[in-house]
């Protein structure tokens, strides 16, 4: 079944709302097994939507609307689907009677407006909504289906899981819903893992290769469609084991979490601790961090050595690295490795990471925009430090600079550091 999903609402195209709905049904009927083809976004006009529900409906099976199923006159997708087929509108007396005993509870006056809320297209399934009035749409004409459902997210996502994808299921029967790997990876650019697993990715048929980029990481999607997750599983893991042979070095999770909490669980299972020393990026380790629950397990804290001065007092790093001609400075690969070695020493932990460098917007101590040193120090090992020259603006070179400091830590815990 191909699909197509539909918001409605002027407010989209004016940029004055995001739509998160469209993202969150391809993702649930991906799920479903239903390919999501195409995404429109229709302003509240009849007639364009009328449009736009046949240009849909000779290249989808499948029609889902978001929006425009409200009290008001510019709430127009029930009206414009009517139309569209040559339906007539019914009322739904149970959406009806509820809407009439909210007013009555609010002891206010009914405003007639409200009547449009209880509407359905002629044939139409009704499809409840527990969390606001207006009653979803389900129907199946001429061998095409039509999903109508309320643009609030907090109305749209828990009609459309509960009935919305009941309904689906019962018109698709026995179809085979499309079951996912996700793989992450830090430390290697999109570019250079696409060409380890190009071969792969040209050769695919089912299950499918799909790699996606982020900020400091890099994401590959491994799907196939099966009757059950063990059916799926024996489908995808030849493909995951030639994967993984290739990116062990880089591979630091398969399911779709960031960096950081595969540290911190890494550090968890290990029972080892963990120190910051943050220069340029200015809390952003131990922000992402601290945002993985557990972390406080951990995590023993960090400082933000921004200036000399606390660097000097706070890590204890030497005047003489860091001033004075011919001084390395404070973006060096010397003074991260003693920012790393003192936040170590001062918080006694295992690991110590620090990072030091420009992200910008002008040069440094003569140093160009994007140099950054990362310095990592571990209990019994010598410190390692490594030179990064980073490109973009500033919180890019931050948020590149913090997912870096935060692999080579996971090289250690992994064991695939080489020294």
């Amino acid at each position: 079944m191909r699909a197509e999903i539909i918001a409605v609402g002027t407010e989209l195209l004016l940029g004055q709302i995001v739509n998160t709905n469209a993202q969150y049904l391809s993702r649930g009927l991906a799920e479903l097994g239903i390919d999501v083809y195409y995404q429109t976004v229709v302003g509240d006009n009849k007639r364009r939507l009328i449009e736009a529900i046949g240009i849909a409906r000779g290249r989808a099976d499948l029609l889902v609307f978001t929006g425009g199923l409200g009290p008001t006159q510019d709430d127009l997708t029930r009206d414009a689907l009517a139309e569209y087929l040559g339906r007539g509108i019914e009322l739904h007396e149970p959406t009806m009677d509820k809407i009439m005993k909210m007013f009555a509870a609010r002891g206010g006056a009914f405003i007639e407006s409200n009547r449009r809320q209880a509407l359905l297209v002629e044939g139409a399934t009704p499809l409840r909504n527990d969390t606001g009035l207006a009653v979803g749409n389900a129907l199946n004409a001429d061998g095409t289906f039509y999903l109508l459902l309320p643009g609030p997210p907090r109305e749209m996502k828990p009609m459309f899981d509960n009935d919305g994808s009941a309904w689906l299921r019962e018109q698709l029967g026995p179809a085979y819903s499309l079951h996912s790997v996700m793989l992450k990876f830090a430390g290697i650019g999109e570019s250079m893992l696409e060409d380890l697993l190009l071969d792969l990715i040209e050769a695919q048929q089912d299950p499918t290769i799909a790699p996606y980029a982020k900020e400091g990481e890099v994401a590959v999607r491994v799907s196939t469609k099966a009757a059950s997750i063990e059916e799926a599983a024996l489908k995808l893991e030849p493909t995951l084991v030639k994967i993984r042979d290739r990116t062990e070095a880089y591979l630091f999770a398969e399911e779709d979490v960031p960096i950081e909490a595969a540290v911190v669980r890494l550090l968890t299972a290990q029972q080892r601790t963990l120190a910051l020393a943050e220069s340029c990026t200015g809390g952003m380790v131990s922000e992402l961090v601290t945002t993985v629950p557990g972390s406080a397990v951990v995590y023993r804290g960090g400082i933000v050595s921004y200036s000399n001065e606390v660097k000097m007092r706070q890590l204890g790093v030497s005047r003489e690295l860091l001033e004075g001609d011919g001084a390395p400075g404070a973006i060096s690969a010397e003074t991260a490795l003693a920012m790393a070695e003192g936040a170590r020493s001062a918080l006694d932990t295992d690991f110590a990471l620090s990072v030091t460098g420009n992200a910008g917007p002008a040069a440094a101590e003569d140093k160009p925009v994007g140099l950054v040193y990362v310095g990592l120090a571990e209990r019994g090992r010598e410190t390692r430090v490594e030179k990064l020259q980073l490109s973009g603006d500033r919180e890019g070179i931050r948020l590149r600079a913090t997912k870096r400091a935060l692999y080579m830590l996971w090289q250690s815990l992994s064991g695939q550091r080489r020294d």
